[in-house]
């Protein structure tokens, strides 16, 4: 007996939700091989783009698109300037795990939200992926960090909310990440 090994997808590839035929931008990127898969999700009738900072993470997110077989729009643009179309989008997914919104000052940060908020239809979401509280063996020998400015303003749940997103929940914290997502209402 052949017993077929299933693909388990990562975990914020799951929580995204996303669903074919959708329109999704993902903002930063810090696995490629997610955001590959995410991209690969909407399927032929759906579209990917990508926002980044720098060329270089362009470049990384354009070979793992590659490698993927998925085509994705890949736009090199500051976060409070998108080159989109309002209510151009589904969904947005921001990779975050390393900092890319907590590292922004609080105006910068809230600048960069409300145009994810701009380039959202009517009733789409926004999905964050930050670090979170690590599980077995990395909570023991890999400390935690924090921005206490940004956790002490609300985080991205207080971010999201301040930027006109209604509602706005964390959604979990698991395997070393944590969710939020926020809808435009």
């Amino acid at each position: 007996m052949f017993l077929r090994k299933s693909r388990v997808e990562p975990l914020p590839v799951t929580m995204s939700a996303v669903r074919m035929g959708e329109r999704v931008l993902q903002i930063g990127v810090d696995d490629p091989a997610v955001a590959s898969a995410i991209a690969a999700k909407v399927g032929l009738s759906g579209n990917a783009a990508l926002a980044v900072a720098d060329e270089r993470d362009a470049a990384r997110a354009e070979g793992a698109m590659a490698n993927a077989g998925v085509l994705v729009d890949v736009k090199v643009t500051p976060l409070a300037s998108l080159p989109f179309d309002s209510d151009a989008f589904d969904l947005i997914v921001v990779h975050s795990v390393h900092g890319l919104v907590s590292a922004l000052d609080a105006e910068a940060r809230l600048a960069a939200m409300r145009e994810w908020r701009r380039v959202l239809r009517h009733g789409g979401r926004v999905m964050t992926i930050e670090a979170g509280p690590a599980t077995g063996l990395a909570s023991v020998f890999k400390p935690q960090r924090t921005n206490d400015t940004y956790e002490a303003a609300g985080g991205v749940v207080g971010g999201l909310a301040a930027a006109g997103f209604k509602p706005v929940r964390l959604l979990a914290e698991r395997e070393g990440y944590k969710f939020a997502e926020g809808i435009k209402s």
